[in-house]
């Protein structure tokens, strides 16, 4: 494909107060960095990352994930690739990480697995299934997580995960897994949304923000403030992160988000 592109990184650690984990989610982000410098590709180093992520107990993901009304604990991923494949599992059970799971969807003729169905299929595959430890509610905490990764090749990963919100029944499904609300990646452009997943799915916010910028040529920061100005309520905690085919990754939030950004 010619010259080689520049890679990239960009991580969130959820939008709201909480405590404090830019370390955190920095460490992840120097793990998608150095899987792109050893030549590895986008979809490696954002599950990868997410991974991380998903492990530290910090974070309303994975591990972290808060108990639902009925005391279970169920978990959300989603990843999707600039090529079109897509990938997205909905209220797991016994899964510290659901992004292995979206991972191997990739490639699938199916995109979406929930439930009982998810962990059925996961089980036959050789994921690991584990009692995840989860966390008790709080009034105050992060929540989804997300990488966007770009390697050399130009191509773009776009990872997210959660383990839902504090306060909801057992059945809730928020932004993360559905495509165009948590997250939309097509072409060299990618956006992951995080905050209050009901209404990141009623404005599909990631997907419209994707759609500003292609449409208007607004920079990432621009069209990112742009959808939380517009098609957020005022006092809904919201954050975003974006990459391009070019240029470093970006975060804007009307709320506290740890993020960061690399490039190589």
């Amino acid at each position: 494909m010619g010259d080689k592109t520049t890679p990239a990184a960009v991580a969130h650690g959820g939008a709201g107060p909480g405590p404090d984990r830019q370390h955190n989610v920095e460490a992840a982000l120097q793990r998608a960095a150095e899987i792109l410098q050893d030549g590895g590709s986008a979809v490696e180093a954002a599950v990868e990352a997410c991974v991380l992520l998903e492990n530290d107990p910090v974070f309303n993901a994975g591990t972290g994930a808060v108990f639902r009304n009925d005391g279970s604990i169920l978990l959300d991923a989603s990843l999707q690739t600039s090529d079109g494949r897509i990938g997205f599992v909905i209220a797991m059970r016994d899964t510290p990480n659901p992004i292995r799971v979206a991972a191997d969807l990739l490639n699938e003729e199916i995109n979406g697995l929930a439930g009982d169905g998810a962990r059925a299929w996961a089980d036959a595959r050789g994921h690991p299934k584990t009692a995840v430890e989860g966390r008790p509610p709080k009034d105050e905490s992060g929540d989804t997580v997300g990488v966007i990764t770009r390697d050399s090749t130009g191509s773009l990963a776009c990872a997210t995960s959660t383990g839902g919100t504090s306060g909801r029944p057992a059945g809730r499904v928020g932004d993360v897994p559905l495509p165009g609300s948590g997250f939309w990646t097509q072409g060299g452009l990618a956006v992951a949304s995080t905050g209050v997943g009901e209404a990141i799915t009623k404005s599909l916010l990631s997907y419209r923000v994707y759609r500003r910028i292609r449409s208007t040529g607004d920079s990432l920061d621009a069209a990112m403030q742009w959808g939380i100005d517009e098609l957020i309520d005022e006092g809904v905690s919201v954050g975003l992160i974006s990459l391009g085919s070019e240029g470093e990754g970006r975060g804007h939030s009307n709320t506290d988000m740890p993020w960061a950004a690399w490039t190589g």
